[in-house]
């Protein structure tokens, strides 16, 4: 990855789950209707900012998954500490930086630990991807309205177009998911805040069947977001 002397080295990673049409389509796929809770609060977990890759590295999945999948996000950066944030523009005063995401899944082991009512937890253990750069926040205010960035966003696997969505299709507002975020704990410089996945923005959604199946060895995953550039890798 690109990276800038004013960015600091990825400290935490909290990736939330913030459009609704990933969610409803996922779940209905499972003949299941919205949790009602998830209208309630921007929920997240904590994924693992050792297994973080940049552009143009190979992914390494699990040796036990038949189900690799990727996720087209985008995250931000936290540049100053910052606690009990408002749910409002001012939130966005702790962010530096905004890149692409790739939130790599394995969706058979995912779905095994989940089912215990806990996790992710190795379905999402293996590769956080970032880049290729770390964009300045201050140079896409200008695509920033409502709460949301709108930038075009898109997926690629072996050249092809798969996947294409915005994100500012956000049903949460990046000042609710700070101000969620910081609620009784501090933000520090480092901590990075994933999206969550935009809707048709993985395998899973939309289905292995339409997307030429789960990911295999040799794939390459490319995804592209206006402004932000081209974040690719390719399986091991």
């Amino acid at each position: 990855m690109e990276t800038n002397t004013a960015i600091p080295a990825i400290r935490t990673i909290r990736d939330f789950y913030a459009f609704e049409q990933h969610v409803q389509t996922c779940r209905a796929q499972r003949g299941l209707g919205m949790v009602p809770q998830w209208y309630e609060v921007p929920v997240f977990y904590f994924s693992n900012p050792n297994s973080v890759i940049g552009h143009g590295d190979t992914v390494v999945p699990p040796r036990a998954t038949r189900e690799l999948d990727f996720e087209l996000e985008i995250a931000l950066m936290v540049g100053k500490e910052a606690i009990d944030l408002p749910a409002d523009d001012l939130a966005l005063d702790c962010v530096c930086a905004i890149t692409i995401y790739n939130d790599w899944s394995a969706r058979d082991l995912q779905r095994q630990e989940m089912a215990v009512g806990l996790g992710p937890a190795k379905g999402k253990d293996f590769a956080n991807a970032f880049g290729p750069r770390w964009v300045p926040i201050d140079d896409l205010m200008d695509t920033y309205r409502d709460g949301r960035f709108y930038l075009e966003m898109r997926a690629e696997i072996n050249g092809k177009e798969v996947s294409r969505g915005n994100a500012g299709s956000m049903y949460w507002s990046w000042p609710q998911i700070l101000a969620h975020a910081s609620r009784d704990t501090k933000l520090m410089p480092g901590d990075v805040i994933g999206s969550g996945t935009v809707g048709t923005g993985c395998i899973l959604e939309l289905t292995p069947q339409k997307a030429g199946g789960w990911l295999k060895r040799g794939d390459r995953v490319t995804l592209i977001v206006e402004r932000l550039g081209r974040l690719e890798n390719v399986v091991g």
